[in-house]
């Protein structure tokens, strides 16, 4: 039903914005991410919206830009993920953040999010990873595509990710030094490569 507000920035708090249009101001709940682009009160902005409609609820999710906004319509199109969760995941990661966890199957990370458990974060991971890894984006040099194969696939990646994990790094971190090693390589090989590029 509405696709973008464009007007004239009339109010912030910590998770809502109000944008005057023509003077009608419409109360968007935003992300902190979002909240960070805005500027000042009476700055011009346009936000990206998600209409949802209930029994007795008509509420309006306001974003700084299309790929956060889709980012977003993904997250709540899992199975116990609402609004308010995804809201929570955006405000603490960047789509391309988020991304990257669900691709590298790091629930963890998905778990700084208020809120959000370790249950709805491995849903999140398992549910997405397919949509995710056809998405043409990267994140530290290694597209989604390549994260997903690196992460699940057979071969000396997974181990070489498990023992970087089992040193302290995290899933997603661990994922991009490995996928952007040779994988035909043996696991030590893999694992000495990584831990330079992690090293950098």
């Amino acid at each position: 039903m509405f696709f973008s507000l464009t007007g004239e920035l009339a109010y912030t708090d910590n998770n809502t914005a109000a944008v005057d249009c023509n003077g009608v101001a419409y109360l968007c709940y935003v992300t902190l991410n979002t909240l960070k682009e805005l500027g000042p009160i009476g700055s011009k902005v346009t936000l990206y919206t998600y209409l949802k409609v209930g029994e007795d609820v008509m509420d309006l999710y306001g974003f700084f830009d299309k790929e956060e906004l889709d980012a977003f319509k993904m997250l709540i199109s899992v199975s116990g993920v609402g609004p308010k969760a995804g809201l929570a995941i955006l405000s603490e990661m960047t789509p391309s953040q988020l991304y990257l966890a669900i691709a590298s199957g790091d629930a963890k990370a998905i778990t700084v999010a208020q809120g959000v458990g370790p249950k709805v974060a491995q849903r999140v991971c398992l549910e997405l990873r397919d949509k995710v890894g056809k998405l043409g984006g990267t994140a530290g040099g290694v597209t989604f595509a390549q994260a997903t194969a690196v992460s699940t696939g057979k071969g000396e990646a997974p181990k070489a990710i498990a023992a970087l994990v089992g040193l302290g790094y995290s899933q997603s971190e661990a994922a991009i030094a490995v996928g952007n090693c040779d994988q035909s390589l043996p696991v030590e090989q893999l694992i000495k490569q990584a831990l330079k590029q992690l090293g950098r």
